[in-house]
């Protein structure tokens, strides 16, 4: 008995540890929304703001020094995004095989099993970790294990509050500490007073773009019995992320002007305010494709953000002759 236990569990291992197949590869690259990126610019957008702030505040920071720490955070973003993604997709399975927008997911239609993903997220935890350590200052590395318990809890908010967005716009949006931090001396120079404004305001934009997004499930999440932003908002959603999307802009505004910035930043401001809030009043929230095409856009919000940050900087800074290239 001993030994027949002993060869299944041998078999079972092998068969966890095997090399993918190509229908598995497919799973994988869908678990981490590879064809979707999304989930990395939300990521991303507000690392390179914090950059480029602090950019403009240090006169002796060389542009590359700024534009290569950038980059660095391009691999950094993608895998925080895919770990999310894939850890969401696993433990929300069951969920996703019931809801008409994700029943075709890799995991509900068997495209990969549950073990097997889960040995995709290990890889996924071991790469990104070697890489963090690597990468990032200790600083910023500090800054990231604030919010590394979210990892897992995000993914289960669905099942016990409407306010999943709140844990995912403060684990996403934790780059606005760490773009800087990676760029200071110690963690006396990070601003915080310029800073946190400017956390909090991405966060109430996270509100915003979710609370809209979730309406395409809701008729499924009523049937399911899930939560969500749109069942507690319900037709009030459009006033509500109104109110937030004005905070994200006042604080956003707030955290640029405590830093130095000026008219650039302010113009970048102003049109991404006018896109957000033109896109948002004209949402139908009982119309699923509008809710996707309002949470498309979010990418462009960002990166117009961050134009009028860059354009802010470098053009402050030549005009001060405290411009340095490398």
């Amino acid at each position: 008995m001993q030994k027949s236990w002993s060869i299944n569990l041998l078999a079972d291992s092998l068969r966890l540890l095997a090399p993918p197949t190509p229908t598995e590869l497919q799973a994988c690259w869908e678990l981490c929304r590879l064809h979707n990126n999304i989930g990395f610019w939300v990521v991303w957008l507000p690392t390179a703001w914090s950059i480029a702030m602090s950019f403009r505040a240090q006169p002796d920071l060389p542009l590359l020094t700024a534009l290569l720490r950038a980059a660095t955070y391009v691999p950094l973003c993608f895998g925080v995004k895919s770990l999310i993604m894939t850890i969401d997709d696993i433990l929300d399975y069951d969920i996703d095989a019931l809801v008409e927008r994700t029943k075709e997911r890799a995991i509900p239609r068997g495209a990969i099993s549950v073990p097997r993903a889960w040995t995709f997220f290990a890889l996924q935890v071991l790469l990104g970790i070697t890489l963090t350590f690597w990468l990032l200052s200790r600083t910023a590395l500090l800054v990231s294990m604030t919010v590394w318990p979210l990892y897992i809890i995000y993914p289960t908010c669905k099942r016990w509050t409407n306010l999943a967005p709140i844990p995912l716009g403060l684990m996403f949006k934790v780059g606005v500490f760490m773009g800087w931090a990676d760029l200071s001396a110690d963690a006396t120079a990070i601003p915080w007073d310029v800073l946190v404004p400017v956390y909090i305001g991405a966060c109430l934009w996270t509100m915003t773009y979710e609370s809209v997004y979730q309406h395409q499930d809701k008729t499924d999440d009523i049937t399911i019995g899930i939560h969500s932003p749109a069942l507690l908002l319900q037709h009030r959603t459009v006033p509500v992320c109104s109110t937030t999307a004005l905070g994200f802009v006042v604080l956003l505004t707030y955290g640029g002007l405590m830093n130095g910035h000026g008219i650039p930043f302010l113009a970048g401001v102003v049109v991404a305010a006018i896109d957000l809030f033109v896109g948002l009043w004209a949402t139908d929230v009982d119309s699923p494709a509008q809710c996707k095409e309002f949470f498309l856009a979010t990418p462009r919000i960002g990166q117009t953000v961050l134009a009028g940050l860059v354009v802010d900087s470098v053009l402050s800074r030549c005009v001060e002759g405290t411009f340095v290239l490398y």
